[in-house]
């Protein structure tokens, strides 16, 4: 595996900041967020000055600009304009040379993703994908299921469209390639995350690496190995993974701990291949 930085543990802190930390911590990798809130340096509209701008930031520190993600749901009432939003994200991240894309099928519940709005889903994902390949990026769906918040603060994660696996199926036949969370899968109630992988290893370009501890109702981010995946099984799993591994620690408080803490833990128990 490829360490780097998840971009979303990171969204409180300036692109500089970002790359400070992930070249501190002795990685070239690093997940630019593109659109996906409202600090991303790069906006749709985004001129080729302010892309032109982040590479060179990017270079300053030697990191790569391999990695890419936006924020969209394709399950919703506006598909045509979350369509518009991910081709005009695709046509950044061309232009800042990432291979890599990880994007949403959506985040609605499972129960309610069927016929009309499942084929409308489908459809949105073809259609991004086909421009996708004409600029050279690869789309990774991520396997990320809805999420609501207690009063406690405590998470609770609900099955969507992408973390059942049946589903999975219909989602391949569209082109895309899979980012690969195991702890979204196991947040939903996935009792073998690591099977996931196996079954589906073939069309899985982008990982994501992080955990979840439980509390009461429900769960609450942990950096790896400080939370309630199965990492000795998993990392065995993953031992022949030789892509992007984004490490991603959720809480922007103490987001740089926590992923010092991850990529310690990761480094200390992996398998080698």
């Amino acid at each position: 595996m490829r360490y780097g930085l998840a971009a979303w543990g990171l969204r409180e802190e300036s692109l500089e900041s970002q790359l400070k930390i992930t070249a501190g911590l002795g990685l070239d990798l690093l997940e630019f967020s593109i659109a996906n809130y409202d600090k991303d340096p790069l906006q749709i509209g985004a001129t080729d000055e302010q892309i032109e701008q982040v590479k060179a930031l990017f270079r300053q520190y030697n990191v790569r600009l391999e990695c890419g993600c936006t924020g969209n749901d394709f399950t919703g009432d506006d598909v045509d304009a979350q369509v518009c939003k991910v081709s005009e994200v695709i046509d950044i991240a061309s232009k800042l040379g990432i291979r890599y894309l990880r994007i949403f099928a959506g985040f609605n519940s499972d129960s309610v993703v069927y016929g009309d709005r499942l084929n409308n889903m489908l459809a949105a994902l073809k259609t991004v994908n086909d421009h996708a390949k004409t600029k050279q990026v690869v789309l990774c769906v991520e396997t990320h299921g809805g999420v609501t918040a207690l009063d406690n603060g405590a998470l609770v994660h609900f099955n969507s469209v992408t973390t059942r696996t049946d589903l999975w199926k219909e989602i391949l036949k569209t082109g895309v390639s899979i980012a690969y969370d195991p702890a979204n899968l196991g947040a939903v109630g996935a009792t073998c995350p690591a099977g996931f992988y196996k079954q589906f290893k073939d069309r899985i370009d982008y990982v994501h690496l992080k955990d979840f501890r439980d509390v009461e109702g429900g769960v609450l981010p942990a950096a790896c190995g400080e939370g309630r995946l199965d990492w000795k099984r998993l990392m065995e799993t993953l031992r022949s993974f030789s892509g992007p591994a984004m490490i991603e620690y959720e809480l922007p408080d103490d987001v740089k701990e926590g992923m010092t803490r991850s990529l310690e833990f990761l480094k200390t128990n992996e398998v080698n291949a």
